[in-house]
């Protein structure tokens, strides 16, 4: 039985802006799939071909683009429509930077083979920095379908969903980038991003729907506090409380910033009121003890 050669496929090309990265920086990745077992196995080269093929593709991985797309061009010259040859005059316009001609040529490959994951990644990568958030996310659903342990499928989709405003469905992507690369700190450090821009948009709907909400001043209180503005975390904190005196931990959050200020009779009266409305509160109860703790020893 004739053994199938095996040829280095595809480049796969990102640009660290879609990494969160340098921007006009490039990284490579390269892929190294074989004909013998791949989805384009249905689809062999004519073996008269198979020298100009690799000839290309040695080519293409060396850097001489210029010789590469002389290669593949000349196979399409001689009548071969096969889903590997447009596929690397798309990554040829990718390396280009012409991701509009990277895009038809890859639609072309994706015609012929429409379940090639590599295809629909790098056509969605393309897409991204077209700045078609929307058709990326499309394609690059399809190359998280085809390729799912595929770590750059996932982030460049996470990336797309955030283009298209869904900040949402971004923090689920990059949870699951989590999971497939959990000792990748740049993931995790992406999650986090996600996680801020989601809360942030949060707040921005709040806002829109009811200005006047408890809960848009308790996290205004919040932030205050973090930035450790305590008499404009007060004020928020008790706009909160007048918009809603029934809404729990905006009391607690007091009595701990007047905790911390030495305060204790006003933290007293805030803890006091926490316990009111949630009597079986732990940290409420605790934080009782600390006042009282902290108040007995200030007056010895």
């Amino acid at each position: 039985m004739k053994r199938k050669k095996a040829f280095p496929l595809i480049f796969l090309v990102l640009p660290l802006w879609l990494c969160g990265s340098v921007a006009n920086s490039i990284i490579v990745l390269f892929l190294l799939l074989s004909l013998n077992g791949d989805s384009f196995a249905q689809r062999p080269l004519p073996a008269p071909l198979e020298k100009l093929f690799a000839r290309g593709v040695e080519a293409l991985k060396s850097g001489d683009l210029e010789t590469a797309e002389k290669t593949f061009s000349e196979a399409l010259r001689q009548g071969v429509k096969h889903p590997l040859v447009y596929h690397n005059l798309g990554v040829i316009s990718q390396q280009r930077g012409d991701h509009r001609r990277a895009v038809a040529h890859f639609r072309a490959a994706i015609r012929l083979q429409p379940m090639y994951g590599p295809s629909r990644l790098l056509i969605g990568s393309s897409l991204l920095a077209l700045g078609n958030n929307a058709e990326a996310a499309r394609e690059l659903e399809r190359a998280v379908n085809l390729l799912p342990d595929e770590p750059q499928a996932r982030l460049l989709l996470a990336r797309a969903y955030e283009g298209s405003g869904d900040r949402l469905a971004a923090v689920k992507e990059y949870q699951k980038l989590v999971e497939l690369a959990p000792r990748e700190g740049e993931y995790a450090y992406q999650l986090g991003g996600a996680y801020m821009k989601l809360s942030a948009w949060c707040y921005q709907r709040i806002a829109r729907l009811d200005p006047n909400s408890a809960r848009l001043s308790q996290s205004l209180g919040q932030e205050y506090l973090s930035q450790g503005k305590y008499d404009l975390a007060i004020g928020a904190y008790q706009q909160a409380a007048r918009s809603d005196p029934k809404l729990p931990e905006i009391h607690l959050a007091l009595a701990l910033i007047y905790l911390e200020l030495k305060r204790y009779d006003d933290a007293m009266g805030e803890i006091e009121l926490e316990l009111k409305l949630v009597p079986e509160s732990k940290i409420a109860r605790e934080t009782k003890k600390k006042i009282e703790t902290a108040k007995a020893a200030s007056s010895q």
